[in-house]
């Protein structure tokens, strides 16, 4: 504890005499850091106080108040000690507190200054340090006790190797990662690893515990996570990454939970693995996600690029799917309707239809500011978001189209990655999130996408566009081709996004042409899951039994346009599967051109077939992708030299038979 945090001064062994509630102790343990100059405004720093407090109360079991704050109005880290011989009620469940510390950090304290005060927060679990202070005479002493220049009698440290015979081989020990967190990651952190610590060393558990406090967050590595047992979550704010834990036996309780009750807590997570009860898998998000430091660059801009479209297929589903609605209601000139805001009749249907159709539209325009926008979070995380949605909404206003999103999205992020790594005064940190990085961001992504990169990006777009747009006449059956490709090659990820995006783009200002391209792209999407569950129907001694029931799923995913419903299948023998899926969307996209099939709705498959043009051809076109694809699969799979038995034993792409997987696991993971 350094010398400075504390003295005598800040001492004040007689609390009773000028405090009886939890706020007259603040004020007057706030007084003495005013006396000293280490706060500037009493009121302004109190009222940080109380807001601290209003967000969870401080009091600790065993007699101890913690209130705490980070405040603009301290100029350095300070603490001040008072002792109540009656007690002070700061909201522990066990009564009074009698001995009360009050922390006062500046807004910008560094990660040294916040460490000795964690340290603090471990010492207060250790009974002889508090028994000390509670029967310390004088001031001075109680000052240079919590400075540490005076040894408790029992040693912080915790004893290693108690009780282990020399030679004797070491037990297997139940291993747990755990993670603490308070809303200001000052003391409740800390005080709640260190608690964990000194339980799970009764228990004989191995713990690694990472605080998300202001003192830093030290991510646990991947290995140690994997390597456990078991999860504790002791936490007040959201847990950072907390994906890493699925899969896990998981106890998520609160910080103050595991500074009293550690040993009920690492019981219940040991009863918990004993169970086999463990948190249902979730992915991240793709914030926690993309920055895996083991990635490589090409691994972490795929990761960027789909966390843009993730978020960016809601607002292409919604708007395109009340442009259809629009259309089917209102008739084909509805997009000439005048605005519903200027001219809305409520018994009218066209006003409905107008309604639905605007509205739509409005969705719609959001698709490129969001796929920026979400791809600069993906990779710089909130600070993204303003540079992202700006360099996205000039992308549209240059008419950049999705090529122009994208590198505004990416030119985003990186402006405020490079940013982030400039050295910056510790006054000025507090601004950074607010003002700072948004404002030079903002300016940097529209003077390169105005200036530089949009423009040519803008013609890149439109020759596209003409290119593709040349297709739809003499060359149908081409485009159809290419889509069906494109829609099949990596089911649902970034090739297939792209087809994607070309075909709802065309949504927005419809031709015959576009609206061609949008029902061939989505034809063929739906191929590669019908034909897996009807080849696992047909022909189920080629799949094992893990597949046999993916395939009964992939009925209803392919009926409704979720390409991803073939991933499993993709995942276990890519080499047939993705071949077999490519040829059956190619004959579809293509048949679907011919037959003229058109759609006005982004999404949805075969239950959106009211709005679609020719809809008896639109589903022999699909029926045929289906069987060419079926019989492909079988085909090829059927050539190989199967190792194992007809009744469900057959094996995948590597030969390992199912008992060589438990569960059949073969974990879906998007090309």
């Amino acid at each position: 504890m350094s010398s400075a945090m504390i003295t005598a001064d800040l001492v004040d062994l007689e609390l009773d005499r000028s405090a009886d509630t939890k706020e007259a102790a603040a004020r007057a343990l706030a007084a003495r850091m005013v006396d000293l100059g280490r706060v500037t405004d009493l009121d302004g720093f109190l009222a940080d106080v109380a807001a601290r407090e209003a967000l969870m109360p401080t009091g600790l079991d065993g007699g101890i108040g913690i209130p705490h704050c980070r405040s603009a109005h301290v100029t350095e880290p300070t603490l001040a000690f008072g002792r109540s011989a009656n007690g002070i009620d700061f909201g522990a469940p066990d009564g009074p507190a009698d001995l009360v510390f009050l922390i006062a950090a500046p807004a910008g304290a560094d990660d040294a200054h916040l460490t000795i005060l964690s340290a603090l927060a471990r010492r207060l679990m250790n009974e002889e340090f508090t028994s000390a202070l509670r029967t310390a005479s004088d001031a001075e002493a109680v000052a240079a006790l919590i400075r540490g220049e005076q040894p408790e009698s029992t040693s912080e440290s915790l004893p290693e190797g108690e009780g282990a015979g020399e030679g004797a081989p070491a037990p297997v020990p139940f291993r747990v990662v755990a993670v603490t967190s308070c809303p200001t990651g000052i003391a409740h952190t800390y005080m709640a690893a260190e608690s964990l610590e000194r339980a799970a060393h009764e228990a004989g558990v191995e713990l690694t515990v990472e605080t998300q406090g202001s003192a830093g967050f030290t991510r646990l590595t991947p290995e140690t996570v994997a390597a456990a047992d078991a999860v504790i979550l002791a936490h007040d704010v959201p847990v950072r990454d907390k994906p890493r834990f699925a899969g896990k036996p998981t106890v998520d309780v609160g910080v103050k939970a595991a500074i009293g009750r550690p040993a009920e807590l690492l019981a219940e997570a040991r009863a918990k693995a004993a169970r086999g009860d463990v948190t249902a898998p979730a992915g991240p998000t793709p914030v926690e996600g993309a920055g895996d430091s083991g990635d490589s660059y090409g691994t972490k801009l795929r990761k960027w690029l789909m966390s843009g479209v993730s978020y960016m297929v809601p607002f292409v589903a919604a708007g395109g799917l009340l442009i259809a609605l629009g259309f089917a209601i209102g008739g084909w000139k509805i997009d000439k309707a005048p605005s519903v805001a200027e001219h809305f009749v409520w018994s009218d249907h066209t006003s409905w239809a107008a309604l639905l159709f605007q509205t739509g539209g409005l969705a719609f325009a959001f698709l490129v500011p969001v796929l920026a926008g979400y791809i600069a979070y993906g990779m710089a995380d909130r600070p993204g978001l303003v540079p992202g949605f700006v360099g996205g909404s000039v992308a549209v206003t240059i008419d950049a189209g999705f090529l122009g999103g994208l590198a505004a999205g990416l030119l985003a992020g990186a402006v405020v990655l490079a940013i982030q790594r400039v050295p910056i005064p510790a006054v000025l940190r507090g601004l950074m999130p607010v003002v700072v990085i948004p404002l030079i961001s903002a300016a940097v992504v529209g003077f390169l996408m105005f200036l530089v990169v949009g423009k040519p990006i803008a013609s890149l777009q439109s020759a596209l566009t003409d290119w593709l747009e040349g297709l739809t006449g003499t060359n149908a059956v081409i485009l159809g081709v290419v889509l069906g490709l494109m829609m099949c090659f990596d089911l649902g990820g970034p090739l297939n996004k792209v087809a994607y995006a070309f075909a709802v783009g065309g949504l927005a200002h419809p031709t015959d042409g576009s609206l061609k391209v949008m029902a061939a792209a989505m034809a063929a999407g739906m191929v590669p899951p019908l034909a897996m569950a009807l080849a696992t129907t047909v022909r189920g001694r080629l799949f094992t039994r893990a597949e046999r029931e993916n395939g009964k799923a992939a009925w209803f995913l392919g009926a409704s346009f979720i390409t991803e419903g073939a991933i499993p299948f993709a995942a276990a023998d890519p080499l047939r599967v993705i071949p077999a899926s490519m040829a059956g969307g190619a004959v579809t996209g293509a048949l679907s051109m011919v037959f003229g099939c058109t759609l006005r709705a982004p999404h949805g498959g075969v239950f959106v077939v009211p709005l679609i043009g020719q809809p008896l051809l639109y589903l022999v076109a699909i029926a045929a992708g289906v069987g060419v694809s079926t019989a492909a699969v079988v085909l090829l799979k059927g050539a190989r030299k199967s190792a194992g038995p007809e009744d469900g034993g057959g094996t995948g792409a590597g030969g390992a038979k199912d008992a060589a997987a438990p569960g059949d696991g073969r974990v879906p993971v998007v090309a």
